[in-house]
């Protein structure tokens, strides 16, 4: 998500930002996840990062997004959405455009996967309502687990459906979906070169903390052709969980049209310790206070393309987030709306809220955006051309480690 000092899109930095949540009047790695996760370690053995990462996000009674809400001034975190309605409005303008091409399909699936509070949704709902025919023809389903934000989304986007997982979307249908920034949430597993092998970065316990520990070398197939293109010591990153879900989406597009946007922070081909945590708007050390910050890692687009094609789906871009907004009008509607506001801070939040979606410093490089549709589906708006090749380079930029500045 758009985080710098309030964004998610960045690497690792320094701890900082008050506590907050039900386990903010803990110090700093001892929170009650913190007590749970030792405990389990000292039982067991280390953790992989994609455990830690999903018990600090996901536990039922003190992960992260079962027990707050994340977002805003009163939150952790800034998405697009709630940067701007125009971030939603185009979204939405460019699934009605895809459902326009394909020869508006009816019924068929509006979905988005980690709605947040509704608020893309909403704005996308708003922006389509002068599309005929689009709004009869959409089922909406919101992919979330969160009691918390489903509450939120049913004050914003009325008769809306949930379900808990991708592979819960409805079938047999034409799927519209948005998903921004719900990728960089999946878990991950590291894994640091060592020779012809690699050695997996663990969570481990010393000192009463969590610490992260290099586990013995192996042979993995996963990684075997990484050999050829990274130096010893050099971390790559894998996302066990992005193929099933890629796949879910792209599987449904293939077999029954539709298009899925799937926006992003990432880039061509895992390269480097990603993994990040924003507390209070502000950086924090990842494992520190698991359960009270957010966890993410930049999405592997390549590994994207390579899921969907997998199940016999077209892949689109990325494209810069920067490039895709503006091709799809963000320039000519900030403008029809700055018209309409009066000189001052509100009309200056608004130019500024468009810099920062597009501006290569801040979101507008280091967030992509990908379109997965069927083959032979007209190419989706925004997007100059078809995914390349798997095994080839970057198409736009090496991932940015660094934190984009909102």
């Amino acid at each position: 998500m758009s985080r710098g000092a309030a964004d998610r899109g960045a690497a690792p930095g320094s701890e900082g930002g008050p506590d907050g949540g039900p386990d903010g009047d803990r110090d700093a790695g001892q929170t009650r996840l913190a007590d749970l996760l030792l405990r389990r370690i000292a039982t067991t053995g280390p953790i992989t990062v994609a455990e830690f990462m999903a018990e600090a996000l996901l536990h039922p009674a003190h992960g992260y997004y079962t027990t707050r809400d994340p977002l805003g001034a009163a939150g952790d975190f800034t998405t697009a959405p709630e940067i701007t309605q125009m971030f939603g409005e185009l979204v939405g303008l460019a699934l009605a455009q895809a459902w326009l091409d394909q020869g508006r399909p009816a019924p068929f699936t509006l979905a988005e996967l980690g709605p947040g509070r509704g608020t893309l949704m909403a704005d996308l709902l708003r922006a389509t309502a002068a599309v005929p025919g689009f709004r009869d023809a959409a089922s909406i389903t919101l992919v979330e687990a969160s009691p918390r934000l489903r509450a939120a989304q049913a004050e914003r986007v009325a008769g809306a459906s949930w379900v808990d997982r991708a592979d819960a979307l409805p079938r047999c249908r034409p799927l519209f979906l948005v998903a921004n920034e719900f990728l960089d949430a999946l878990p991950i597993r590291q894994f640091v070169r060592d020779g012809t092998g690699w050695r997996e970065r663990v969570v481990t316990a010393e000192g009463g903390r969590l610490v992260f520990a290099l586990a013995p070398p192996a042979r993995l197939d996963a990684l075997e052709t990484r050999l050829e293109d990274t130096a010893e010591g050099e971390m790559v990153e894998l996302c066990p969980a992005l193929p099933a879900v890629v796949g879910e989406i792209a599987r449904r597009v293939a077999a029954h049209g539709g298009c899925a946007l799937l926006v992003d922070y990432g880039g061509w081909r895992s390269r480097g310790d990603t993994l990040q945590a924003v507390r209070a708007h502000a950086p924090a050390e990842p494992l520190d206070a698991p359960g009270a910050a957010d966890l993410t890692a930049h999405v592997d687009f390549e590994a994207v393309a390579r899921a969907a094609r997998a199940e016999g789906a077209e892949a689109w871009g990325p494209e810069p987030q920067g490039e895709w907004l503006m091709r799809l009008g963000l320039g000519p509607r900030t403008e029809a709306l700055a018209r309409a506001l009066p000189t001052g801070p509100g009309r200056e939040s608004h130019l500024d809220a468009a810099r920062r979606l597009t501006d290569a410093a801040r979101m507008g490089t280091v967030f992509k955006a990908m379109a997965l549709t069927a083959p032979g589906a007209p190419p989706p708006a925004g997007f100059s051309g078809r995914a390349p090749a798997t095994g080839s380079g970057d198409p736009t930029t090496r991932p940015s480690h660094g934190r984009p500045r909102a």
